[in-house]
Parts: structure tokens; C-alpha cells; sequence
């Protein structure tokens, strides 16, 4: 459950949004940890010949991706419990509400996304 000293905080999100909010990042930490256990367990079928590699390879990439967003989506529940979820890590600003409702895990408002975008 969020503190009543943790929504004070979050960039001012209101308490029934955060909730929300919270209960898709749950959503997905469920989702990326099964996947994450999956892909650790499977292992390429003998049948794929010379494409047995390249499976798993594929399955390596799937599993290092999957990994990085398991981390994002923790590291947004630490923030959100901490009082510090919803502003951007780089210019301090609230992040817009449908950035969150679409990516709740994002660290970035819309401004600074493209900037980092830009960048690259």
C-alpha cells in the first residue's frame, strides 16, 4: 500500500492515480520475472539444426531485454515508495500523467525524452 507520506510526494499525483499506476508497474514485474524465468529454462530444440544458435542467441537478447525493463519497473515501485516517482531525473519537472499511464516505468518527461533521444 502507498503512505500518505508518499503521495504527498510523487509529483503530486493523486492517491486513486497512483494506485493505478502502481498496480500496472506490479503487473508488469509479474509479467518481465516469469519471463525472465522462461527464457533462463528453455533451451533450443536439437531439431533446429544450425539454427540452434541463433535461437539462442535470440533467447539471450530476449532475456538481457527483459532484465533491463524488470529493473526499470522496479527501480519506478522504489521511487513511487520513496516519494520521488513522476518527476524527471534530469530537469526535476513533474512527468506528464499519459507518459506515465502509458509507460509507468519512464524516468523522462516528454521534453527531456526527446533531448536524450537527440542525443544519441
Amino acid at each position: 500500500m502507498i503512505s500518505r507520506t508518499a503521495t504527498a510526494f510523487n509529483a503530486g499525483l493523486p492517491r486513486q492515480e497512483l494506485k493505478t499506476l502502481r498496480a500496472r508497474l506490479l503487473e508488469q514485474r509479474a509479467f518481465r520475472r516469469e519471463q525472465v524465468r522462461t527464457l533462463h529454462r528453455s533451451t533450443p530444440d536439437d531439431s533446429l539444426g544450425a539454427d540452434r544458435s541463433a535461437h539462442a542467441e535470440v533467447q539471450d537478447h530476449l532475456a538481457v531485454a527483459a532484465r533491463v525493463v524488470l529493473a526499470d519497473v522496479e527501480a519506478a515501485l522504489d521511487r513511487m515508495a520513496t516519494g520521488h516517482y513522476g518527476r524527471c531525473i534530469r530537469c526535476r519537472s513533474a512527468v506528464e500523467l499519459h507518459r506515465l499511464q502509458i509507460c509507468p516505468e519512464t524516468v523522462y518527461c516528454a521534453e527531456c525524452h526527446r533531448l536524450q533521444e537527440s542525443q544519441r
